[in-house]
């Protein structure tokens, strides 16, 4: 496996490989890597030549307060998880390579409104613009023709696809279904700042919403009642709820008479570890 840390040497690997013909996956990350991204791996593997992951920790995705210093970051781990799952070239940036003229000069992306200002947006106001902006940064410098996202942040790829679309990148955007623990909880590198208790409570969620998705395919016309009653067992069960939302699958909207393509979606916090998921509402 192939390293780079600047554009310059980003730059040299890609050239090589563009004269080859070969399809280009890219696979953003910010590390710590768990079988959840290793599952992006392995699909960015089925749909092009050679594959590239980037770990870099988004400043600009982090509101005050939030977890940017403490995020986990494991880079000799990764490496090492990389290399095993056949990752052709690994892009470790620093902050100087993303950004060249300093956060402060930075030219920065709005995401779209009606997708980004809602559900994980209402929460973590920015969140969304700090993505698109570091997201367009990656595809501008690595020029993929994949580029592959997971699931368990749904409002996160639909707020990807139309970024890509509005200013037409000429890309494929790969989904990649949630990868989970044995007991059901959505792997996620936050995982880790759970103990024993917290993460027991933690897996609720899915148990919650699987069952939430259920009622919603068989009842489509019912999903208000369905989003307070999810709310109130995940309070039940320990966690502090964000949100829980059934919405339509397409573009976040609140459901219509005919609607059958729904999601439900939840945000909740064990201890001090904030959680998200959501279950695809599989018409009966």
């Amino acid at each position: 496996m192939r390293q780079s840390q600047t554009r310059e040497q980003l730059w040299a690997v890609i050239r090589n490989w563009r004269r080859a013909r070969f399809r280009i996956a890219l696979v953003p990350t910010m590390g710590n890597l768990h079988d959840g991204h290793l599952a992006l791996v392995a699909a960015a593997h089925e749909h092009a030549d050679r594959v590239v992951t980037s770990i870099y920790v988004n400043p600009t995705q982090f509101d005050d307060g939030e977890d940017f210093e403490r995020y986990p970051r494991t880079l000799e781990e990764d490496q090492g998880l990389l290399e095993a799952a056949g990752c052709d070239l690994l892009f470790i940036p620093d902050d100087q390579t993303v950004y060249p003229y300093g956060l402060g000069d930075a030219t920065r992306l709005t995401a779209a409104p009606s997708l980004a200002n809602i559900l994980e947006g209402a929460c973590r106001p920015g969140h969304f613009d700090g993505v698109v902006t570091v997201v367009a940064r990656l595809f501008s410098l690595v020029a993929p023709d994949v580029a592959v996202f997971g699931e368990k942040d749904y409002q996160q790829l639909l707020v990807i696809r139309r970024l890509v679309e509005d200013l037409g990148y000429p890309l494929q955007i790969v989904p990649v279904a949630t990868v989970r623990g044995v007991r059901g909880l959505a792997l996620s590198s936050r995982n880790r700042y759970l103990d024993d208790a917290q993460r027991a409570a933690a897996e609720q969620l899915n148990s919650v919403l699987s069952a939430a998705a259920g009622r919603v395919a068989v009842a489509p016309a019912d999903w208000p009642a369905v989003e307070q009653e999810a709310r109130e067992l995940l309070e039940q069960r320990g966690l502090r709820v964000d949100y829980v939302a059934v919405r339509r699958a397409a573009d976040l909207a609140a459901p219509e008479a005919g609607d059958r393509e729904l999601r439900v979606l939840a945000a909740a916090w064990s201890g001090s570890t904030r959680l998200i998921d959501n279950h695809v509402c599989k018409p009966v």
